[in-house]
């Protein structure tokens, strides 16, 4: 959005990453340089496995980071991420990561891991934690605001970008509705009014369509002979699981044709104009 862009199809990827088609006619005609240039705007996780802290957020705030509302992620989206009982960064790692926030991490880490057991839950822990953050800045004479809490929220809740493919227009890219060689699973377009609903797990998989596919050939043998192999098995997959994502991705060409038959409608009307 803060780059004009309007025309975004977001893919799952089939198993952990999701891909955005930006579909735009003026986008599609960027530079290798534009399109890196874009992604470091978009880029708020940097650095490597070598990198312990990999977001600094100082004053002024880059315009990118203050349009994300300061409740994202929210506590109550981040306190899995690192309940103990769930195996999350608590149990995994225990103090290692959470003491990115502060400053000295090593004179905090001992007391702080006395400090944990005696807490119920991972909110209780957090609310540790962020307090420990706030008094150090003070001590250290520090009178700009505090984000500590809202970099480590930031480091393991927003995702990492890719540049290489989205920069490289010679990169392979998987297209929608391929299959993950690894999970087997369909990449499919997601809808983000319902993504709350979405289950990585349930997606369809290329055994799973096989199957229902053979189910609906069944099916449509008894209720029709006379029709023909290809176009019976062109209209099955609307039987299946698939027929929901299919429709997503129809919707998103529609909006696209409806736009580009604006544009071709506004550019007529001006070139009567004159």
């Amino acid at each position: 959005e803060d780059l004009g862009v309007r025309h975004r199809l977001w893919v799952y990827s089939g198993r952990r990453g999701v891909h955005c088609w930006v579909c735009d006619d003026a986008v599609r005609r960027w530079s290798p340089a534009l399109r890196a240039a874009a992604v470091e705007y978009l880029t708020l996780v940097k650095g490597g496995a070598e990198t312990v802290k990999k977001v600094n957020i100082s004053e002024p705030i880059h315009p990118f980071i203050s349009s994300c509302p300061r409740g994202y992620p929210s506590q109550s989206s981040f306190m899995p991420v690192l309940d103990l009982e769930q195996g999350g960064l608590w149990g995994r790692v225990g103090l290692a990561v959470p003491v990115i926030g502060l400053d000295r991490p090593s004179q905090h880490r001992e007391p702080l891991q006395g400090e944990f057991p005696r807490k119920r839950d991972s909110v209780q822990r957090w609310e540790l934690l962020k307090g420990r953050m706030e008094r150090t800045r003070v001590r250290a004479g520090k009178s700009a605001p505090c984000y500590a809490d809202w970099e480590i929220m930031l480091q393991f809740c927003f995702p990492r970008l890719d540049i290489n493919v989205s920069k490289g227009l010679g990169h392979l890219l998987k297209s929608p509705f391929s299959v993950h060689p690894k999970t087997g699973r369909i990449s499919v377009p997601l809808d983000l009014q319902r993504l709350d609903q979405f289950d990585p797990f349930a997606v369809p998989t290329i055994s799973s369509l096989c199957h229902e596919l053979d189910t609906a050939g069944d099916d449509g043998e008894q209720e029709d002979g006379a029709e023909t192999e290809p176009k019976r098995r062109a209209r099955d997959y609307k039987k299946t699981s698939l027929a929901p994502y299919v429709r997503i991705f129809e919707q998103f060409v529609e909006e696209m044709e409806r736009a580009r038959r604006g544009e071709r409608l506004r550019r007529s009307d001006l070139q009567g104009d004159f």
